[in-house]
């Protein structure tokens, strides 16, 4: 026999002998010859078997589609447009030690929340926590500390602070000064704007004055209303 087809013979050989060999380590005794499970069903844990519920946490959000922020979790939250996971935990962080944030307003407590992403999340926000307020700062009568304010004194004390809303129409320029991120120079020419063309229809009508952009309205909007 020539040394070539002896060669060839030997190959041949040894890969008989390995296919029985891996055919013997990867199937199990009561199973037929052939039946080798080459790829197994996937654990309920894998990353894949979750495929669905992660592409539906990272796509964007619809019209109309909003995120409760007093309640999700960062993986939603993230959802928000501008909002990465990074700030995401850091809005669950705040909210789990703080208490929930009940506005726009709110949420503007926590590092690396701006006017500019408040302006870009009004659309897709909800809050449907109540704002943890203090019964009060000092003591009672008695010297000692005074109790937690009832529910029904809360539900009066958050109307009051409706009623404290100033009034854009009428609001003077001292007033509008005390705003944040308004400043003088831009309370007014608020005043002026109003004088000229007449009361704003909305509070979102703020940007018809030059120099007052969308995110400073968003970060101004709980502070303000139009009769």
């Amino acid at each position: 026999m020539p040394p070539a087809e002896r060669r060839a013979l030997l190959l041949l050989l040894g890969l008989a002998v390995a296919g029985h060999a891996v055919r013997f380590v990867v199937t199990r005794p009561s199973q037929a010859p052939g039946e080798i499970e080459l790829v197994r069903t996937l654990p309920a844990q894998s990353p894949l078997a979750h495929k669905d519920s992660t592409i539906a946490l990272a796509r964007p959000l619809g019209p109309g589609e909003r995120v409760d922020i007093d309640r999700a979790g960062p993986a939603e939250i993230a959802r928000l447009p501008r909002v990465g996971p990074a700030l995401a935990k850091r809005i669950v962080a705040d909210r789990d030690a703080r208490g929930p944030f009940g506005s726009l307003e709110g949420l503007d407590r926590v590092s690396g929340v701006g006017g500019g992403l408040l302006a870009a999340i009004a659309e897709h926000a909800a809050f449907s926590g109540q704002v943890r307020v203090p019964a009060t700062a000092g003591l009672g009568a008695s010297g000692g500390a005074v109790n937690e304010v009832p529910g029904p004194a809360l539900f009066a004390r958050s109307r009051a602070n409706e009623a404290r809303r100033l009034a854009l129409n009428a609001a003077s320029v001292a007033q509008l000064d005390s705003l944040p991120g308004i400043g003088r120079t831009r309370a007014e020419a608020i005043v002026r704007d109003r004088e000229r063309n007449g009361p704003f229809p909305s509070v979102d009508a703020l940007t018809r004055v030059p120099g007052i952009k969308p995110a400073l309205v968003a970060r101004v909007r709980q502070r303000l209303q139009v009769p």
